[in-house]
């Protein structure tokens, strides 16, 4: 797959810089997709850790930001497409740029077919609520058909993804925020189904032991996957150095004021008693349950058609990112030097992007063939793209505190202590993941773990490869 071509003469190489903060930040909270995450990512912690699913999200947040702090901190200083690869490259080196770059790509992958996943599971969510059966293999029509949209929204000018992702992700979050508001107000005045009250202990730890609340923090992390990805688009930003930290930081802390709310109403509207934190755990989908409850049925079929629309707007913004991460390889000449032209027209990297997208349709689509669910598609693939998300996102703290330690470096070398806790979370969130697990969960490390190595392989291997990105990066403006 390695070449050693460059892009052909004449061809496109430098996109077009032409999204602005609030785009930016669409493109980061479109790939986490909150309606999805607060649908599905709540039931699990409750069952862990009972009535104290705010806290847990409290604690989410935090570790989130300690994570983020690398991504902030260098995008004041780095513009590329490539994210963790150049980020890692610049302060690492070129061969830790492309190890913790290729594992970012196996993240924007997997997550993308995890996400096609996702949209079957609430399309058929949908269909329910309407009162439509599907067929059980119908869920794999969904991918593709979905595909087909995604495909020729992303070949457009970045705006437009953008722009789609903002309106998507405005109305999800908005409806969420009513429902929200609406079970706590209701609640609170006693015109609700629950007797509990409006139960401020739960924001925090109660009963919970340490180690539940740990534990539940890691499925609380995953609701923030993917609030890097704006990055990618740094190169189609305008002033990026400016814009793209803050646009990371605005999404993490968005993101985090909006699941704690939901949380938090969430579990007030399903009660904190036994009963209530048991109704919470074994929900299918909370958001549409609570809906019903609270405001009617109709406003459940709105919750449902929005979740699968969410679930599009993610997969639209993962499908994006993964494309201009393989752009920026393919540049630097790993890969088919096809992938490192732009359209002309729209600045955008049109043969990766279909690439991308053809590659998440087959991977969705093989594990239904084989008799996999739409839900086992979800959270398969959400598990691999973890395992290399850790990868990745680690090679970057580890990058930043050496940033930190070099001479004339500008960061505080007391600011150390934040990545070092960020990858001390992030080994966490590893272990967990593979720990305690069944079959299939338990040949999913060695899925991401062979996709790393490989990558790890191809860098050792090609010496060439690695000083042609080390050129590049190096005119990289480190401050």
């Amino acid at each position: 797959m390695t070449s050693t071509v460059n892009a052909p003469e004449g061809a496109t190489t430098s996109p077009r810089r032409m999204l602005r903060l609030w785009e930016v930040v669409a493109i980061s909270v479109g790939f986490m997709g909150p309606v999805m995450a607060m649908s599905l990512n709540g039931i699990g912690v409750a069952a862990l850790v009972g009535s104290a699913v705010p806290f847990t999200f409290i604690v989410s947040f935090v570790g989130t930001m300690l994570v983020a702090y690398a991504f902030i901190r260098l995008t004041r200083s780095i513009t590329h497409a490539g994210s963790v690869y150049a980020l890692a490259g610049a302060t690492l080196g070129p061969r830790a740029g492309f190890f913790g770059g290729f594992a970012l790509l196996g993240t924007y992958l997997f997550f993308a077919a995890c996400i096609a996943g996702a949209c079957a599971v609430f399309f058929e969510a949908m269909m329910a609520e309407l009162g439509l059966a599907m067929p059980t293999w119908a869920w794999m029509l969904v991918p593709v058909v979905v595909a087909v949209f995604v495909l020729l929204l992303n070949v457009r000018e970045s705006t437009v993804t953008a722009r789609t992702l903002l309106g998507i992700g405005f109305v999800g979050i908005a409806a969420m925020v009513v429902l929200a508001i609406v079970i706590i107000v209701r609640v609170a005045v006693g015109d609700a189904p629950v007797t509990t009250g409006v139960d401020l202990s739960v924001l925090l730890p109660g009963e919970a032991p340490v180690s539940a609340i740990m534990t539940a923090a890691v499925f609380g992390f995953l609701s923030w996957a993917g609030f890097e990805s704006g990055t990618s688009l740094g190169e189609e930003t305008r002033n990026p150095k400016r814009v793209v930290p803050i646009a990371l930081l605005l999404a993490v802390v968005l993101a985090g004021a909006i699941y704690v709310l939901v949380m938090f109403a969430q579990t007030i509207g399903f009660g904190t008693d036994a009963a209530g934190v048991e109704a919470f755990a074994n929900a299918s989908s909370t958001l549409t349950t609570l809906a019903s409850t609270y405001i009617g049925p109709w406003f459940a079929v709105l919750i449902s058609v929005l979740a699968f629309l969410v679930a599009f707007a993610s997969l639209l913004s993962s499908t994006a990112a993964a494309s201009r991460l393989l752009f920026a390889l393919a540049r630097d000449g790993f890969g088919p030097s096809g992938f490192a032209q732009l359209s002309p027209k729209t600045g955008v990297p049109v043969r990766a992007t279909v690439f991308v997208v053809v590659l998440t349709v087959v991977l969705a689509v093989v594990l239904g063939l084989f008799g996999a669910t739409s839900v086992d598609a979800y959270y398969w693939y959400a598990t691999i793209a973890t395992l290399c998300m850790v990868v990745a996102y680690a090679m970057c703290s580890v990058g930043v505190i050496r940033h930190t330690f070099r001479p004339g470096s500008r960061i505080a070398k007391w600011e150390a202590i934040v990545p070092v806790a960020g990858i001390a979370f992030l080994v966490y969130v590893y272990v967990i993941q593979i720990a305690g697990q069944v079959a299939p969960y338990t040949y999913f490390p060695w899925i991401a773990g062979a996709w790393c190595v490989i990558g790890l392989a191809i860098v050792l291997a090609k010496p060439a490869l690695a000083d042609r990105i080390g050129s590049r990066l190096t005119s990289e403006d480190l401050d």
